[in-house]
């Protein structure tokens, strides 16, 4: 078993997440302290200007600089780690054309830390013709079979539906003989989540993120808004597909003329997909979850809460209810991901990114000695 740390600066854009986790890159023998590192105005604001840039552009070595030195300061305060799984800052994803980006070098960090550090997780399935994301499903397979060894959960089909800046949803069967095999997962990016509520608040309050849901429950979505971004063809598009951070901005823009509590209320709204439920999300499915599970700070708001409790048919609890910390669940999961590309096996496969074969990516950088 090895001690990993696992780091990750999301999509929402508002700081480091890091987790240790204790695995061999299958099983989970248990799971560490975690902690956050914000970033301050100055830094969200470069990075925010980088969004949708790509190696070489204006702003982007300012990003990465930002991204390796946020995460440095924070992986300082885990000494007992002996690896780091480090998943950069995103800035721009587009698997059919130009690949993803991810700010940030593994290599720069693992001087910094001096400890190896294991990067660069999305390329190669990108390479091999996969989406390249989501990265977290064969983790959530394995948070599946932790929870049913203790009795948290049964041994039946279960969804995680992580709601970041984008959001995306893991069918596992934690009966499956490992994460890769047949049957196992099925992923996919669902939709905007937080990211167009983020940037609202950011733009009109000078907030971080609707607190609570307080705003978007005072106001009143509009019905027209929503079904015109709920006819976009991406949710037609059968699994495995993911987003850009950026790929619905035009939802952002057309509700520039709403107050802030109706356009808080509207981009509610298009998260919780009710108006597509059955044809966008559940009859993907392979069988209905007994269960869904929600991670990401999303779980936090009331009004996306109890939207998607109207809408699906199943349980809908925060993470929490299977013992899991849906805070931490995407750092725990660069962990865990960090020891699976030292073992050299697959982080991701057919069904969770499109990839034609399981593939084991990510690229492992060691410290020059000081």
């Amino acid at each position: 078993m090895i001690r990993a740390l696992g780091m990750m600066s999301g999509t929402s854009m508002d700081g480091v997440d890091a987790a240790m986790i204790q695995t061999d890159g299958v099983r989970i023998a248990g799971f560490g302290r975690s902690g956050f590192r914000a970033f301050s105005d100055n830094e969200s604001a470069v990075l925010h200007a980088a969004l949708g840039c790509w190696p070489g552009d204006a702003g982007v070595a300012e990003a990465a600089d930002i991204a390796v030195r946020s995460h440095a300061a924070l992986a300082r305060l885990f000494p007992q780690a002996e690896l780091i799984g480090f998943h950069g800052q995103t800035l721009a994803h587009d698997p059919g054309r130009r690949g993803t980006h991810q700010a940030g070098s593994g290599a720069d960090l693992a001087q910094a830390t001096q400890r190896p550090v294991v990067w660069d997780f999305r390329r190669e399935d990108v390479r091999r013709g996969g989406e390249g994301a989501p990265l977290a499903p064969f983790f959530h397979w394995a948070c599946a079979d932790w929870a049913c060894e203790r009795g948290l959960l049964s041994r039946a089909p279960v969804a995680f539906l992580n709601l970041g800046g984008v959001g995306n949803i893991t069918w596992v069967d934690p009966a499956a003989r490992a994460p890769q095999a047949d049957g196992a997962c099925l992923a996919f990016d669902t939709g905007p989540a937080n990211a167009p509520l983020n940037d609202l608040m950011r733009s009109r309050r000078r907030q971080s993120h609707d607190a609570g849901g307080a705003l978007a429950r005072a106001g009143r979505a509009d019905d027209r808004i929503v079904a015109r971004f709920l006819r976009d063809p991406y949710f037609d598009r059968p699994p495995p597909k993911s987003l850009d951070r950026d790929r619905f901005a035009g939802l952002r823009d057309a509700v520039a003329p709403l107050a802030d509590a109706d356009a808080a209320a509207t981009l509610v709204a298009g998260i919780d997909l009710t108006r597509r439920v059955d044809d966008a999300v559940v009859s993907w499915l392979p069988s209905p979850p007994l269960m869904v599970l929600v991670c990401g700070g999303g779980r936090h708001n009331a009004a996306i809460m109890a939207a998607l409790r109207a809408a699906l048919p199943a349980q809908v609890q925060p993470v929490e209810a299977a013992g899991l910390d849906g805070d931490m669940l995407e750092a725990q999961a660069f962990g865990w991901l960090a020891v699976r590309v030292r073992r050299g096996l697959p982080i991701s496969g057919p069904m969770t990114t499109g990839v034609p074969e399981p593939v084991c990516g990510g690229r492992i950088s060691h410290p020059r000695p000081l």
